[in-house]
């Protein structure tokens, strides 16, 4: 399949096993009926999954100290006969992250070009779905190189706060930890919901932001499985204060995740 006509998830593995396995099961269950395709057989996917990761964390295959992932893909299948759903696991290893947690990431906002209801207006723009079709993503990602930045926050077309081309956003603003909802149709983030469970000191939850309320943030996160918890050092430009200390507790948690 090469019409992105799929969907896809990515774990890390820690240990010889993947991380938040079951809630990255779910979302693959979700992004398949998004795409209309045949609900996935889950305990086959389970156990493809645990069986590449503990191949992938082999002292023969993965060198001392890499961290490892994997990636599991769901298509409608070949593009003559689509009777039949294709799926593969792919075990490789990962980079390591701890120099992005570190010194934070550069990002800018661009416009996505939907409205943020896009989900109940138009669902066959398949927003909050994480499907294979990413160039767009891409090509977001490479406008931001061009303007000196590292990544992309997405605000939808009348203004509202979406979400990363490759992560979930996080926000601290009055001492609360907000991200958009998924109703705006950004994809459920299982490391931001790992964050929000681990940090339980803290109050979390989700809210309708507009491009201002960044402005009004304290602090800046942008979320993703491979990467962890990566704070925005600059926002268009504009330098950015980020909680190192707070970004140490979040990828703590995250790294001491099972399942």
């Amino acid at each position: 399949m090469n019409r992105g006509d799929g969907v896809f998830e990515t774990a890390v593995v820690r240990h010889g096993r993947p991380q938040a396995l079951e809630a990255h099961l779910a979302r693959l269950e979700r992004s398949a009926a998004l795409l209309e395709l045949p609900s996935p057989r889950l305990d086959l996917w389970r156990t493809a999954v645990l069986r590449a990761a503990a191949a992938v964390s082999e002292p023969d295959v993965l060198q001392a100290g890499e961290r490892a992932s994997i990636k599991f893909v769901m298509t409608r299948g070949d593009e003559i006969d689509r009777a039949a759903p294709t799926g593969w696991v792919l075990g490789f290893a990962g980079n390591d992250p701890s120099a992005v947690r570190a010194t934070g990431t550069r990002a800018v906002v661009l416009d996505r070009g939907y409205r943020h209801d896009v989900m109940q207006t138009s669902p066959w723009l398949l927003q909050g779905a994480k499907s294979l079709a990413y160039a767009v993503n891409e090509a977001a990602l490479r406008e931001a190189a061009r303007r000196g930045a590292d990544d992309v926050v997405f605000i939808s077309s009348d203004g509202f706060v979406l979400e990363g081309p490759r992560s979930t956003l996080i926000a601290r603003i009055d001492g609360r930890l907000v991200t958009p909802p998924p109703e705006f149709g950004v994809l459920p983030g299982t490391t931001q919901a790992d964050v929000f469970e681990g940090i339980a000191d803290l109050s979390v939850g989700t809210a309708a932001l507009v491009r201002e309320d960044l402005d009004r943030a304290d602090a800046l996160w942008l979320c993703s499985s491979t990467r962890g918890a990566v704070p925005v050092r600059e926002l268009d430009g504009v330098a950015w204060t980020w909680d190192l200390a707070l970004t140490a507790r979040m990828n703590a948690v995250l790294d001491a995740r099972e399942d």
